[in-house]
């Protein structure tokens, strides 16, 4: 059946969960050295896809499913619960065409598929705001409330934020009940990390961060455009990406990544 029955799935689903599964378990992935985040994703992405279409069979292409689950069964690794105490599991959240409220699908959807009941740290990336409009305190708040509520419910242990300058961070640590553990800054932006900004996190014991993550690490664009490649025909341009989870399992003692994945969901515009 192959990429025609990925297709007939995909028309009638409304809503795809697409999870890659540990990265290091990716032989072909691991041969290739992405040059940037954003290359990665999209070929994940496009490599999910494609093993996921290759094994659908006869039977599976009758069926239909509101919600469609795709990913590589040999992809998928759990954590050994023996072993959950030596590990430290961390995800960076990006909200793409959602809203709040998907914080806590993107991260029930991470423990179910690392077989954990709790995940130690969340950080979120700013979620996009319109065009001239600044990122505020109060566009912030709905998602800080989310990941507090997280915490409180015992599902992170840690949160935090990226991209913040020192005003902002300050806003949100004076405002919010569970403060932010860290900050990550973007090196691209600023090659070394503003006085203020570092004098404020460490009065604070906020740890700053750094990353390369580009300001939107899947847009609707390039995720249609992946989609239509890896499954050709089918009606790409109707399949909004809602959000982006990106894990990494560390083994505490030696700091080596045992595993990395991704998950994203996305919604199909029924108009």
């Amino acid at each position: 059946m192959g990429t025609e029955g990925a297709r007939a799935l995909l028309e009638r689903a409304g809503t795809l969960t697409l999870q890659t599964g540990n990265l290091l378990n990716w032989g072909c992935l691991r041969k290739k050295c992405p040059a940037t985040p954003g290359e990665e994703v999209r070929d994940c992405i496009q490599k999910t896809l494609t093993e996921w279409s290759s094994k659908i069979s006869q039977d599976q292409n009758q069926e239909t499913l509101e919600v469609l689950e795709c990913s590589v069964a040999q992809a998928i690794e759990k954590i050994n619960p023996e072993e959950r105490d030596e590990l430290k599991v961390s995800a960076k959240l990006f909200i793409v065409g959602s809203n709040s409220s998907s914080i806590r699908d993107a991260v029930d959807l991470a423990c179910s598929a690392l077989g954990i009941a709790q995940l130690d740290s969340v950080i979120i990336a700013p979620p996009p705001v319109e065009d001239g409009t600044n990122l505020s305190l109060e566009y912030l708040q709905p998602y800080w409330k989310e990941l507090e509520n997280l915490v409180q419910n015992k599902k992170i242990v840690a949160i935090g934020t990226s991209d913040l300058d020192k005003t902002l961070l300050e806003q949100l640590y004076l405002w919010a009940q569970v403060k932010p553990s860290s900050n990550q800054v973007n090196l691209a932006s600023c090659c070394v990390m503003p006085p203020d900004l570092t004098a404020f996190a460490k009065e604070c014991d906020i740890q700053l961060l750094t990353h390369n993550d580009p300001k939107e690490l899947l847009c609707e664009a390039s995720f249609q455009e992946v989609l239509q490649e890896s499954i050709q025909n089918m009606k790409a341009n109707k399949w909004i990406p809602l959000w982006l989870l990106r894990y990494s399992v560390i083994v505490k003692s030696r700091g080596i990544i045992k595993s990395k994945g991704y998950i994203i969901q996305a919604k199909r515009n029924a108009s």
